[in-house]
């Protein structure tokens, strides 16, 4: 069967991706940026597909020739520079569903989230609702999977948080930390889309895919932290105050383009919890799903798992440093060239001034350019890369002076490499996925 997997290269979708492949099938993925899905699974055949443009039938249908099945694993969390919750969870996932029943594409594998109620906390809950609702009055062979709280081997958004969390030092700083929360094995909802897919599976279903067990948030963080060998530590129940703090500077860094699991919708849908009823799940399928136990144990924790999550905090962090530092260097350049202006005299020669200033303002103003660049996502790599050749090759000017006069270079050692080391560090874990 070929099978068209949207969102394939995010958690989910990269999963199902795989398994249905593994199973015997002809997979094709699709995404908004394909270059490195393509690098990343050779063996998918990848096609452009961005739901924000996609917004009718017409649009679509170009793209499912010869498709068989749609797995739609597309989702976002919040409105953002690049995202637009009810145009892609929405309006588009409603295309690509009437674009499936003119194209005669029966078999629809709808991966929604628990929580999606018509009156649900947030933009992200009722536009999953709304696209649910729609899909059943569709004559297709539809089935729906509202997953919990999704943990496997890799981990992005709301589970790479939780390990960043369950990594902070002396204690373990959790908001909402009673939140009701249910857990699924990502290997588990990826068995259950490859089921769905298959001739005799059912059809017109809607499923809860979870662990029957219910867990506080605070619970799932300790866990973690034991699953990756740290000692324990103490549970910090962090005031909602905190929450809304910080989802404001995560909702601020999304429309840099960003997209920090802190956002205001991961709170409100925490606060709400995340429980359903997997009993039919289970009962139709057969499936017997991991305990959260069960599933740490599965596979031990690696060195690059603590390395990940020691890190996961700290790069925002490295961010925010860098491109406050190179704002700073820009305002002292502009600082200087004011002062050494204001310290000649009217009757100094314009060339004079182009001379002794030009490279003052030059400087100051690539330091500008290139701090607005670190913040912003789409520019930050190419930001950090140019910062780091600047960076070089002021080291090795600075050398060279050091040769010449045959003085010890210790603002080499003691400063300029370490900011290039710094930086290059970050660019090496500025990757999302």
């Amino acid at each position: 069967m070929r099978v068209l997997v949207t969102g394939a290269y995010g958690l989910i979708g990269s999963a199902c991706l795989a398994r249905l492949y593994n199973a015997g099938h002809d997979v094709v993925g699709s995404g908004r940026s394909i270059g490195a899905a393509r690098r990343r699974f050779p063996y998918a055949q990848w096609i452009e597909a961005d739901f924000l443009r996609l917004q009718n039938a017409e649009a679509w249908q170009p793209l499912l020739g010869g498709i068989d099945a749609v797995v739609n694993c597309v989702g976002v969390l919040q409105d953002g520079w690049r995202d637009d919750v009810q145009r892609i969870q929405q309006a588009g996932t409603v295309a690509l569903f009437d674009a499936c029943q003119r194209a005669g594409v029966r078999r629809v594998v709808h991966i929604s989230a628990l929580g999606a109620e018509a009156a649900g906390p947030s933009r992200f809950s009722r536009t999953k609702a709304a696209a649910e609702a729609y899909l059943q009055t569709l004559p297709l062979d539809w089935a729906i999977l509202r997953p919990a709280l999704v943990l496997g081997s890799g981990v992005y958004g709301g589970t790479a948080m939780l390990r960043g969390i369950a990594a902070f030092p002396f204690v373990v700083p959790v908001v909402h930390a009673g939140a009701r929360i249910q857990i699924i094995s990502l290997d588990d909802l990826a068995e259950t889309v490859v089921r769905l897919v298959a001739p005799q599976a059912p059809v017109r279903v809607s499923w809860d895919v979870a662990h029957p067990r219910v867990h506080k948030l605070a619970d799932i963080a300790t866990a973690i932290r034991s699953w990756l060998g740290f000692p324990p530590r103490r549970v910090l129940r962090l005031p909602d105050a905190f929450a809304k703090i910080i989802g404001f500077a995560a909702d601020a860094a999304g429309w840099l383009g960003w997209r920090s699991p802190l956002r205001a919708t991961s709170f409100a849908q925490l606060a709400d919890g995340v429980v359903g009823d997997p009993a039919p799940w289970m009962a139709a399928t057969g499936i017997a799903p991991k305990s959260l136990d069960q599933l740490l144990a599965a596979r031990p924790a690696h060195v690059q798992d603590r390395w990940f999550a020691r890190l996961y905090l700290l790069k925002p962090l490295a961010i925010l440093t860098i491109a406050a530092a190179t704002f700073t260097t820009a305002a002292l350049q502009f600082v200087s060239g004011w002062k050494l202006a204001a310290a000649m005299t009217a009757g100094v020669p314009a060339v004079v001034l182009v001379v002794y200033l030009l490279p003052v303002l030059f400087y100051g103003g690539v330091a500008l350019v290139l701090g607005c660049g670190l913040i912003f996502r789409a520019t930050a790599r190419f930001a950090l890369i140019a910062l780091i050749v600047l960076a070089l090759l002021q080291t090795a000017g600075d050398a060279w002076t050091a040769w010449q006069f045959k003085f010890f270079p210790y603002g080499i050692l003691t400063y300029e490499l370490p900011i290039v080391l710094a930086m290059l560090l970050t660019l090496a874990i500025l990757d999302d996925r």
